[in-house]
């Protein structure tokens, strides 16, 4: 049962790898002329090579006659077996430079497509993927391409050609023992190879798989370096990371011992055939029915074949395992994003900016629901707040509003239109978002300000940074504008980072403003004063305000209170507290426990 289960795998891999190749082809047509002219490089590459031994036979015959001959027929052949040595590396070095072009050309291509497809794919992808494996993956993935291209058209493909034009002389030239030993030596060297080597892709899928896993351990305990360092966790973050390499040790190990064993059976096999081969040769040297030169003609052509072959059963194993990574590669490729543009799908049309979540339903699961019958509108131009405690569903809101998920019932209406009737990008760049954590590029200020609309000029970046009250603090920095922010923006404070947003989110001219939990990670102070600049930012626009703290939306147009993903209750800040129900309890208990109230907020009641 079990050989019949590896059986079955070896044969779906057979299909996947032949898959994987075809796949391969549309980037190299690109440049199928050059391919086409580096093909003709190649096989005039192998005919001067196959050429030096026939040469070098008539040079010996040559010398093995007269000493008039010896001195006027050497002369000659000389000249051709230079010629033909520098013509074998001439064609050589000709294919490689016409063809570099289609093989780097085609590594680009891949990649880009790779991140373009990853940014297609729906936020659940990325929040259940691991940066580190994903990124070791797509690095040995987007390689592959250039090892398989390097070796079928610098190793396979000539070798192909020179056992063809070997063939043909050997048939036209000796007896039929000849080919019939160098072909069947032929055949069971590279039976020999295929079947060691597929046995040996278990470890090298193990490798790969450990290798990634311990790369994502790695990059998880670096992006996680303070929680590390808070728990004093250093030690286990190592002895999980090591613990995963210990394992890939064996793996490579086995692998290691495993290629021994196929190199020294390779070995055999070539010392076993060329030795029969110089066995008849010399015999029929004895015989009178070869000369000298026939004999070395023999030897060169069985070297020139074998020697490469030689090489091809590295090659083979490589090309195996570059068909592996390439594999993860084009199955991320096949993978669907889950929210897709309809065939039908529209540019979102001009509009106000007006909202409406219509009985909107939504789970992450079937088991778990999030939203329930959710129901509400946002007139163009006024704020609407969402509060309630965590676990609610407010921060889904924004994530449904932006489309990184489909509602699982009713519907979510801008303008009027319905968001799955829309294209993505469209309905994108109608929305602004400040969100609780904002993560910045380890580029520039300036860089990052200018990610809001990359087309901005910067009299309008800056004019967007002054609107967010940061201008001044950028240019008292010593390096200005150019200042990096470090990774994830962690040489910025977390004031400073929600400017930098609320610029950000200024300069895209969105229709639509979302605040998501925008200051619940501040201080009391920098909270009042990033919340003056929202309330700046946000006249004028739709905005919808996700928050916590009940202080930083008392002004709101209107409020919804959600708990378990339904609305509990909902009206003004005045309307919630003079109803005395759950709204009003969260303002008491937040007001006693000093969580951010401003003073003289009370009065607004």
């Amino acid at each position: 049962m079990q050989q019949r289960i590896i059986a079955t795998e070896r044969v779906h891999g057979d299909r996947r790898d032949w898959i994987n190749l075809r796949a391969m082809l549309p980037y190299l047509w690109e440049f199928r002329g050059r391919a086409a002219i580096a093909l003709g490089c190649l096989v005039l590459a192998r005919v001067a090579n196959v050429g030096v031994p026939v040469v070098l036979k008539g040079i010996v015959d040559a010398f093995s006659g007269t000493r008039g001959e010896a001195l006027i027929l050497p002369f000659s052949l000389l000249l051709a077996y230079g010629a033909l040595k520098l013509g074998s590396s001439l064609f050589n070095e000709l294919r490689d430079v016409v063809f570099a072009r289609v093989r780097y050309r085609a590594m680009r291509r891949l990649s880009t497509r790779v991140l373009e497809h990853l940014h297609a794919l729906s936020l659940r992808y990325h929040l259940e993927r691991r940066t580190g494996a994903v990124s070791r993956d797509l690095e040995r993935g987007t390689r592959s391409v250039s090892t398989i291209i390097n070796y079928m058209v610098f190793s396979v493909l000539p070798v192909l050609v020179e056992f063809a034009l070997v063939a043909a002389i050997l048939f036209g030239r000796y007896d039929p023992v000849f080919a019939f030993v160098t072909f069947g030596t032929v055949a069971v060297y590279v039976a020999f190879t295929f079947a060691i080597t597929e046995w040996r892709m278990d470890y090298r899928h193990d490798m790969n798989r450990l290798d990634s896993s311990a790369n994502g351990q790695a990059v998880d305990s670096l992006i996680n370096y303070e929680t590390v360092k808070y728990f004093g966790n250093e030690r286990l973050e190592i002895d999980r990371y090591d613990a995963t390499l210990a394992t890939w040790e064996e793996m490579a190990v086995k692998s290691q011992s495993s290629m021994s064993l196929l190199n020294f059976g390779q070995g055999a096999i070539i010392a076993l055939g060329v030795t029969a081969l110089m066995v008849f040769a010399a015999r029929g040297v004895v015989a009178g029915t070869m000369t000298v030169g026939d004999l070395v003609l023999v030897n060169g052509l069985l070297l020139q074949l074998f020697i490469p072959l030689g090489f091809l059963g590295i090659v083979y194993r490589q090309i195996k395992y570059a068909l592996a990574d390439m594999d993860l590669v084009f199955k991320l490729l096949e993978r669907k994003p889950e929210i897709a543009d309809r065939p039908s799908a529209r540019p979102l049309a001009p509009g106000a900016g007006g909202i409406r979540f219509e009985r909107v339903d939504f789970h992450y699961q079937p088991e778990r629901p999030i939203l329930s019958d959710l129901d509400f509108s946002i007139e163009p131009g006024q704020t609407l707040a969402v509060v309630g405690h965590s676990g609610a569903g407010k921060s889904t809101l924004a994530r449904l509003l932006f489309r990184f998920y489909d509602v699982t019932g009713g519907r979510i209406l801008i303008d009027g239109q319905d968001l799955r009737d829309l294209t993505q990008d469209s309905v994108r760049a109608a929305i602004g978002i400040v969100p609780q954590d904002t993560v910045l590029f380890n580029e520039s200020i300036y860089y990052n300000l200018l990610y809001g609309r990359p087309t901005a000029t910067r009299a309008e970046v800056e004019r967007a940074a002054e609107m967010a009250h940061i201008r001044t603090f950028v240019e008292g920095l010593p390096d200005g504008w150019d200042t990096r922010v470090g990774e994830r923006g962690l040489k910025l404070s977390g004031g400073e980072k929600q400017r930098v947003a609320i610029a950000r989110a200024i300069l895209k001219h969105p229709r639509i403003l979302v605040f998501d939990e925008a200051t619940s990670s501040l201080d009391s102070h920098t909270e009042q004063a990033i919340q003056q600049t929202l309330s700046e930012v946000a006249e004028h626009h739709t905005t919808l305000v996700i928050a916590h703290r009940l202080s930083t939306v008392v002004d709101a147009h209107h409020i919804l209170v959600m708990e378990q993903g339904r609305i509990r209750e909902q009206g003004t800040h005045r309307e919630l507290l003079a109803a005395g129900g759950h709204y009003a309890a969260m303002w008491e208990l937040q007001q006693r426990e000093g969580a951010g109230a401003a003073p003289g907020r009370e009065s607004l009641t």
